[in-house]
C-alpha cells in the first residue's frame, strides 16, 4: 500500500540554530491607518493584538500544516512598520530555534497570522483590504548555511544582527597533505584534499602548498619538518591517516616530531563527527604546535572532511594567534 505523502524523515540530522525571517504587507487604507495611529479602532489596536497572534502562529505551524515538524521555538519576534506613503502596514516575524529542521513555515505562518489579525480588526472599518507581498527573506542553519531571498533587493538593517558574521582567514598561509597510497599512485582522484582547499580559500586563506603523498611515515616526516622549517605557514592540514589501520601513520608520525599537543581539538573532532556517523569515534585525529605551525589531522573521506571543517573553521583564527604568543581577547 502506497503513501501519498512522506513526512521527511530527519533522524539522521544533526541539531543546529536555525533563525528564518519572513515578510508580508497588508494595505488598509488612509482611514484605517489614521484609526490605527490614534488609537480609535473599534475592536482595539490591532498591531498589539497582531503580534500575539503571530507568536501562535509560529507555535502551532505544525498543527495547521500537515507535513512540518513540531518544533520547540526558542524565540519569536514580530515587527509592524506603518508605510504612510502606500496607506499599509509591513510585518516581520523572526522565529528561531536549534533543531534538525528550518523554521521557514514557523516564521511564515506567523506573518500571516499577524496580517491575518490586522485584517479582522480593520474590516469593520473598511471592508477593501489587500494582503500581499508574503515571503521569506533569510533563513540561517543547517547545510544550507546562510540563504537570503535573491528576488529582494533592500532588507531593513536590525536584519544584519540576526546574521552571523562571516570567518575571514585571510592572514593565515597553509599547506594541505593528502595521505593515501592509491590517490598518490593516480588509481582515484583525491577528492578530500581538493574540497579540503577549496573549504578554506572560501574563507580567503591562502595556499602555499598541496602534496598528495604515500602512507608513509619517512616521507611524511620529510615533508613535514620541510613545511615548517622553509616555508611562511601558520597551518598545515592532512587529510587521510587517522584510522586504525597499520596503513594509518600521521598521529605516530606527528607525535614523533615533539611539539605541543593539543588535545582538545581532537576530541572537538570527533564529538562533531559523532552527531553524524559513530564511526567517527574509531578516528584518532590529533592536532599539535610545532614551532609555532598549527597542524591539524583529519580523516580521508570527504564526507569528514566537510563535517570537520565545519567546527574548525571558526577556532583556526584563535589557534593561530595562540601558537604566535597572542593573547586571549
Amino acid at each position: 500500500m502506497n503513501s501519498y505523502y512522506h513526512m521527511i524523515d530527519v533522524s539522521d540530522k544533526i541539531t543546529t540554530k536555525r533563525i528564518a525571517i519572513a515578510t508580508g504587507k497588508i494595505i488598509v487604507g488612509q482611514k484605517v491607518l489614521q484609526l490605527i495611529q490614534n488609537q480609535q479602532m473599534i475592536k482595539g489596536d490591532p498591531l498589539r493584538l497582531a503580534e500575539v497572534a503571530a507568536i501562535m502562529g509560529a507555535k502551532n505551524t505544525s498543527n495547521l500544516i500537515p507535513l512540518c515538524h513540531p518544533l520547540g521555538l526558542d524565540k519569536v519576534e514580530f515587527i509592524t512598520e506603518i508605510l504612510p506613503i502606500e496607506n499599509a502596514i509591513q510585518v516581520y516575524c523572526i522565529a528561531i530555534t536549534s533543531a534538525k529542521t528550518g523554521v521557514e513555515m514557523e516564521a511564515l505562518s506567523g506573518v500571516n497570522a499577524g496580517l491575518l489579525t490586522i485584517y479582522d480588526l480593520s474590516k469593520i472599518s473598511e471592508p477593501s483590504l489587500t494582503i500581499s507581498d508574503i515571503k521569506l527573506l533569510v533563513k540561517i542553519g543547517g547545510k544550507s548555511g546562510i540563504w537570503k531571498n535573491p528576488q529582494v533587493e533592500h532588507y531593513p538593517s536590525w536584519i544584519n544582527k540576526y546574521i552571523p558574521a562571516t570567518t575571514s582567514l585571510s592572514n593565515i598561509n597553509y599547506a594541505t597533505i593528502t595521505l593515501s597510497d592509491r590517490a598518490s599512485q593516480g588509481v582515484y582522484p583525491d577528492k578530500s584534499g581538493v574540497l579540503l582547499n577549496e573549504i578554506l580559500t572560501q574563507q580567503n586563506a591562502n595556499l602555499v602548498s598541496y602534496k598528495i603523498l604515500p602512507d608513509e611515515k619517512t616521507t611524511l616526516t620529510q615533508h613535514l619538518r620541510q613545511l615548517v622549517n622553509e616555508s611562511d605557514l601558520q597551518l598545515i592540514i592532512t587529510t587521510g591517516g587517522t584510522g586504525i589501520s597499520e596503513r594509518d601513520i600521521v598521529p605516530e608520525t606527528l607525535a614523533q616530531l615533539g611539539g605541543r599537543k593539543i588535545d582538545g581539538i581532537g576530541e572537538l573532532l570527533r564529538l562533531h563527527g559523532s552527531k553524524y556517523t559513530p564511526f567517527s569515534w574509531g578516528s584518532r585525529s590529533v592536532a599539535y604546535v610545532i614551532d609555532k605551525v598549527v597542524i591539524i589531522s583529519l580523516p580521508g573521506s570527504s564526507n569528514a572532511v566537510r563535517e570537520s571543517m565545519e567546527c574548525l573553521v571558526p577556532l583556526l583564527n584563535h589557534l593561530v594567534k595562540m601558537a604566535h604568543g597572542g593573547k586571549h581577547d
